[in-house]
């Protein structure tokens, strides 16, 4: 027996929009209360959004997406809404992930393709948008989500008072960081989990309705130090490199102001800071939502992390919490 609410997005499609034989089927859910579904309707495929008005808010997602669809991104155009029931007919972006197609033959062209879609995002999208800042209070409340949830929730371990000053000083010194980075738009999730493999304009590009204005190697580090897939550190470094050498030819970096050394520690340092954030979001999805698929994909996360505190005597301490976190997963 149909659910109320698949009841009632079936009688929309079939309804208002007029496809009386359409059929849902499930696309994907992701880490929030939306879900998509999959339509077939005269030969051509389309994608429905529901995302319940009582827990989300469709406003962003609109918003975002006329942003990148004017400066030439390739995202979902929305080709009918409702509001009221939190309903969106998109445009269907296929659905073959990056994480399933990135292989050793593939990554540096699919790399190539999702780098170059960055720097039309950096460059040319306007600092005056609307999005929100990624202010110092929200790069420190995501860094909370490690300690609270992870650390405290799901491990139920205790710092001691050295311990929490440490991990308070790392907290403070990964936000300085990031606050001294260039400004720009920043999709916020852009990794091989929500970039589609296109067979034009490639990649697709989903998820984006928490962009806001911030750092610059902050999608960047999502891309490249990917949760879900990883790769050998000089490897990433070189195409760190050549993004360096990309944002200033686009305008997107002023020559010299980075160097390219500092650029990198800008970009080892906002990873820390995202991987804790994940980390703690990985648990507090079991906790809190009752969805532990995430929970796998810690230890990769926070590998991340050790290694690079690792080389940078400041992170030391922060290095050492890491690992005793890591060893009591």
């Amino acid at each position: 027996m149909l659910s109320d609410r698949i009841a009632a997005i079936q009688h929309w499609v079939r309804q208002r929009l007029d496809w009386p034989d359409a059929v849902l089927e499930p696309a994907s859910a992701d880490a929030s209360f939306r879900r998509y579904f999959r339509v077939q309707q005269g030969g051509a495929s389309y994608i429905v959004m529901d995302a319940p008005p009582d827990k989300e808010d469709c406003g962003p997602f609109i918003h975002v997406t006329e942003l990148f669809l004017t400066v030439g991104l390739h995202v979902p155009e929305i080709l009918a809404k409702d509001l009221d029931q939190g309903l969106l007919l998109l445009s269907d972006l296929g659905s073959r992930l990056y994480l399933e197609a990135l292989n050793e033959d593939s990554v540096d062209r699919l790399y190539g393709d999702a780098l170059g879609a960055l720097a039309t995002l950096q460059s040319c999208c306007p600092l005056d948008s609307g999005l929100p800042a990624y202010s110092q209070d929200l790069l420190m409340f995501e860094m909370s989500l490690f300690r609270d949830w992870l650390i405290g929730t799901h491990l139920r371990l205790e710092l001691d008072a050295r311990q929490q000053d440490a991990l308070q000083y790392s907290f403070e010194a990964l936000t300085r960081s990031a606050l001294q980075q260039p400004s720009v738009c920043v999709h916020r999730d852009y990794h091989s989990r929500n970039l589609m493999v296109s067979a034009y304009h490639n990649p697709g590009i989903l998820d984006y309705q928490d962009a806001v204005i911030g750092p610059v190697t902050y999608d960047l580090v999502s891309l490249l130090r990917d949760c879900y897939i990883a790769w050998p550190r000089e490897r990433v470094e070189a195409w760190v490199a050549g993004y360096f050498e990309l944002a200033q030819q686009s305008g997107i970096l002023r020559p010299g102001q980075p160097d390219e050394p500092t650029f990198l520690q800008w970009f080892d340092w906002m990873g820390v800071q995202r991987h804790l954030k994940a980390a703690g979001i990985f648990a507090r999805l079991k906790h809190r939502d009752g969805k532990s698929g995430y929970l796998k994909d810690i230890p990769r996360t926070l590998g991340y992390v050790t290694d690079v505190c690792s080389r940078y005597p400041k992170l030391e301490a922060l290095g050492e919490i890491v690992g005793r976190v890591t060893s009591a997963l």
